[in-house]
């Protein structure tokens, strides 16, 4: 198996998403990660990469997710690629290459005082995620 470690910021807060079938908590959130080159002819350039992730650890997205991570936070991501399909609802299949995420550190210093508060997107409980819809 490939391994993939990613080191950028968060492009949006995570979803956090529950499964219909099984109740599970999930996490869903994109990672942009921007390298600096020079160019031919002396200039300096940046290419930005998105990845789509998802995090299936319940308890990662209960207790470290969904609490503290946030738009804009640096994070450092260690997983696996695998591929994605899905039907939409035109009828027309989709295909995607996403991040399983195995491991997760958060790069941000905090204050100790907003370290103790979830943000008040965490405090309104997960979305249900019905199980044929990708994210």
């Amino acid at each position: 198996m490939q391994t993939l470690v990613i080191e950028g910021y968060l492009a949006a807060d995570p979803s956090i998403l529950l499964a219909q079938g099984s109740g599970r908590k999930r996490a869903s959130f994109r990672v942009l990660e921007t390298t600096r080159y020079r160019r031919s002819d002396g200039e300096a350039g940046e290419r930005t990469t998105g990845f789509n992730c998802v995090c299936f650890n319940e308890n990662t997205t209960e207790n470290y997710i969904a609490p503290y991570a946030r738009k804009g936070s640096r994070v450092v991501i260690q997983g696996h690629v695998e591929n994605d399909s899905w039907t939409g609802k035109d009828g027309v299949e989709h295909y995607d290459l996403r991040v399983v995420v195995a491991d997760m550190r958060l790069k941000n210093r905090r204050n100790r005082d907003d370290a103790t508060e979830p943000a008040a997107g965490a405090a309104q409980g997960p979305a249900i995620l019905d199980d044929d819809i990708p994210f």
